[in-house]
């Protein structure tokens, strides 16, 4: 009996002995557990981690007189996604609550806002952007790109305008520059022609944009500045800009965003001079922003709707093939409309 006991005994010893060794080698070849309970991400040999997700830090704006390959944007686009350019012109009064509505628009759509010049009445100083603006629309201004109108220069040398947006409205001296977004090229332009040396062929700004637009070719592109070259709006079509227009006709470019006139109004393809061309470049006018609303006289050619009842803003979706537009009223207002195209 006491030999059986031992051999029972080492019998025992030899299987603890086994199962210990058994349990320490498999803790050896299981990953560790994450301390939610989860297994740890692996990152592929060669490959780098990938970064933490969350909101993009937006990019520096432009530098003075110089383009931007960057966006405005505080957020990023999932890739083959259309990104969003929204805005309005003729915006913001301390003595109207319409900027305070089309404000309101603006922070509900994400993307890349944009004005469309008259930014802060009446006269564009430094008091009434800190005062009138800055509540409103101010809200957006890491995501803007800015363009200056009459009423800005109505403070000399738009000095309110640029102490305000600073380097993002480009040189005080020149206020138009050029920035990607997404596939498009999008120029912001400066029409108060007698400001800045002129705008007419082989003026300073119209050399630039052909300059720009020939060393930054793109099939999808898109141009804004305050004084429309057609409108049917109080203040009507203004040729002063025809040598911008055609530098961007000439290019293949899709649409011209113009504010001045308080209303919004659609146009056909057209060319430099007024004909209807499939070809042509699509003009909006939306100086819709929030200070008032002007009257219609007799439409123009190739004038396909009009609006002067709605205070908003034109969305913009843009992709690497075309484009969507979508005019969005304020709380209360019903009139809306939508277009799209394709680049040229």
């Amino acid at each position: 009996m006491h030999v059986d006991a031992r051999r029972i005994w080492l019998a025992t010893r030899w299987r603890l002995v086994a199962l210990a060794i058994a349990v320490a080698l498999a803790a050896c070849s299981t990953p560790r557990a994450a301390t939610d309970g989860t297994a740890p991400p692996t990152t592929p040999a060669g490959e780098a981690a990938p970064a933490a997700s969350g909101t993009a830090t937006p990019p520096a704006s432009p530098q003075p007189g110089t383009t931007a390959s960057a966006t405005a944007s505080a957020t990023t686009t999932p890739p083959g996604q259309p990104v969003v350019l929204v805005g309005a012109g003729d915006i913001a009064s301390c003595g109207s609550s319409g900027d305070e509505a089309t404000a309101d628009l603006l922070d509900g759509i994400a993307g890349t806002v944009f004005t469309a010049g008259d930014n802060a009445y009446d006269r564009g100083t430094a008091a009434e952007f800190a005062d009138c603006y800055g509540p409103t629309w101010g809200r957006q201004r890491d995501r803007t790109l800015p363009v200056p109108g009459n009423h800005d220069y109505a403070t000399a040398g738009a000095a309110g305008y640029f102490g305000y947006f600073g380097a993002a409205a480009g040189e005080p001296a020149e206020g138009w520059y050029a920035t990607d977004l997404g596939a498009w090229r999008i120029y912001a332009l400066n029409s108060d022609c007698w400001a800045i040396g002129g705008c007419e062929a082989a003026s300073a700004q119209e050399r630039w944009l052909r300059e720009d637009l020939e060393s930054n070719p793109r099939a999808c592109v898109l141009a804004i500045w305050h004084h429309p070259r057609f409108s049917s709006g109080e203040h009507g079509s203004d040729p002063m800009t025809s040598a911008l227009w055609q530098a961007l006709d000439d290019a293949g470019a899709e649409i011209i965003v113009n504010g001045h006139d308080h209303d919004y109004e659609r146009f056909g393809p057209q060319d430099v001079s007024g004909t209807a061309d499939p070809g042509g470049i699509v003009e909006y006018v939306v100086g819709s922003g929030g200070r008032s609303h002007y009257a219609f006289g007799t439409p123009i050619a190739n004038s396909l709707v009009r609006d002067s009842t709605a205070f908003g803003a034109i969305r913009f979706d843009l992709d690497a093939g075309g484009w969507a537009s979508t005019f969005v009223p304020v709380a209360g207002a019903t009139f809306t409309d939508s277009a799209s195209g394709t680049c040229h």
